[in-house]
């Protein structure tokens, strides 16, 4: 018997979220110095969480390099056009 998906536990929980919890909230508002330990927990400003992607930089292939990865996307590409065509021509039982 597999777990249910919604008891799974692990990385699976470690996505973006934009609610804080407060002592989160107090780190983030701490290095931006907008806090101080003399002011009192209750009542914090929201604090705006945005997830950053940062894309990966693709390294200058040399012009040899680049060329047969094309050529057998092209090639790979004609074979799935023909599949559909050799489908329709095949004789229905």
């Amino acid at each position: 018997m597999s777990i249910h998906s919604s008891l799974r536990s692990g990385g699976a929980d470690r996505r973006h979220r934009s609610v804080l919890k407060r002592h989160e909230r107090l780190k983030v508002l701490r290095d931006k110095n907008i806090w101080s330990e003399d002011r009192p927990v209750t009542g914090l400003q929201k604090v705006k969480m945005q997830k950053v992607k940062v894309k990966k930089e693709k390294a200058a292939a040399p012009a040899a390099g680049a060329a047969a990865p094309a050529a057998g996307a092209a090639a790979s590409a004609g074979a799935k056009a023909a599949a559909p065509a050799a489908k329709a021509a095949a004789p229905k039982k």
